[in-house]
């Protein structure tokens, strides 16, 4: 098929991509739209520049009218939490902000405090994220310096795991419902913990059904031919 005839064939569908460290979720889709001469593109949860994994992008007129569908499926995570200093954004790329001394651990203490979390949850939300207050997200307030007032949401929780990997270290792997700040989540395992804490690693692994296992490596975007593209997207039941 000739390549200028994919976009205007190619059934609407979606996209996995296995988002790089250092890319935003805007930075993805406007690759993909140059790439696939395709304006309609919106993912379906949004991840930041500092976490890896599962994008669900939704390519076409189609997929997008079904992005609210998308968006309420639930996911699961992966992080490493680093406990002992609280920055800004509650990850690495904060401003380091707070710092409490880290009491002696153990397996279980981590294991009681995550178990604590557990179920449905009042989380606050991270004054450095996209939720949006009179049409600004929230990040772009904190950047200017406006003082906001913190706000929460219900979100539901469970713990796959969770492990001490040294006295300053927790790694955990969560299954949430859609609305769930990682961040938060260390955040607050770290003050159950009895101090304070951000997220230095943080990786998205699913996305209701859909395995970041299946995903195209977000890196070759760039060099990859339209037409591969359009092969690995997978149309709409």
């Amino acid at each position: 098929m000739p390549l200028e005839n994919y976009a205007n064939s190619a059934p609407s569908g979606l996209l996995l991509i296995d988002k790089p460290k250092d890319f935003s979720s805007h930075d993805i889709i406007a690759i993909c739209r140059r790439i696939l001469k395709i304006k309609k593109i919106g993912h379906s949860g949004t991840l930041d520049p500092m976490a890896t994994g599962l994008l669900l992008l939704l390519i076409g007129r189609e997929a997008t009218r079904q992005q609210a569908q998308f968006l309420k499926l639930d996911k699961v995570y992966t992080a490493v939490l680093s406990l002992g200093q609280e920055t800004d954004s509650w990850d690495a790329y904060g401003t380091v902000v707070a710092q409490k001394s880290v009491p002696p651990l153990t397996q279980t203490d981590v294991a009681n405090a995550a178990q604590k979390l557990s179920g449905m949850l009042r989380q606050p939300i991270p004054f450095f994220s996209a939720k949006k207050i009179n049409g600004s997200p929230m990040y772009s307030l904190a950047r200017q310096g406006q003082k906001l007032e913190r706000r929460y949401n219900e979100v539901s929780v469970t713990w796959q795991h969770v492990r001490l990997v040294d006295p300053q270290t927790v790694e955990f792997t969560v299954h949430c419902s859609c609305g769930t700040y990682v961040r938060s989540l260390g955040y607050l395992l770290a003050e159950r913990l009895g101090t304070t804490g951000h997220l230095t690693q943080l990786r998205r692994l699913r996305i209701g059904p859909h395995d970041v296992a299946d995903a195209f490596d977000g890196n070759l975007l760039k060099q990859t031919p339209p037409e591969v593209l359009f092969q690995r997207m997978k149309t709409l039941l």
